[in-house]
Order: C-alpha cells, then structure tokens, then sequence
C-alpha cells in the first residue's frame, strides 16, 4: 500500500502520516504501545479511533503508519 505521507491520521492531535513517521524513525519506536506511551509527538490520547479503524473508518490508522514505516514504505 502506499500512503500519502500528507494524509492525516491522528486529527485529533493534526498529525499526518509522514509527521508520525518521522517521530517513529527519530525515536527508534518499534511497537504499538511505544508509540502511544512516547511525548516527542502525541498521538492516540484524545479520540483514540486513530488507533482502530481511522478518523474516517477507512483503516488508515497508527498501526498502519508502524507498519509501513518498518517496512521502508513510509
């Protein structure tokens, strides 16, 4: 999948993919629980649907943004 690194997934916080991305490379951030727990960029502690099925339930979500970021794709 490729995702647009300006889409937003955390709206409550106003952070897109590829500003979640940065704070997961720059924080060696591996998991999940990680990057909820993190300060450098708060992201899943207001509305918390960033972390399920996205702002917009289309399943562009933190775990997603993780994932691609492991993989190289992000």
């Amino acid at each position: 999948m490729n995702l647009d690194p300006q889409t937003e997934v955390c709206v409550c916080n106003d952070l897109t993919a590829g500003e979640i991305a940065e704070c997961i490379k720059q924080n060696d951030i591996k998991t999940l629980k990680e990057l909820l727990e993190q300060n450098a960029c708060p992201v899943g502690d207001k509305c918390e649907s960033c972390q399920d099925e996205g702002f917009h339930n289309d399943g562009i979500n933190l775990p997603l943004v993780l994932k691609l970021v492991h993989e190289g794709k992000l």
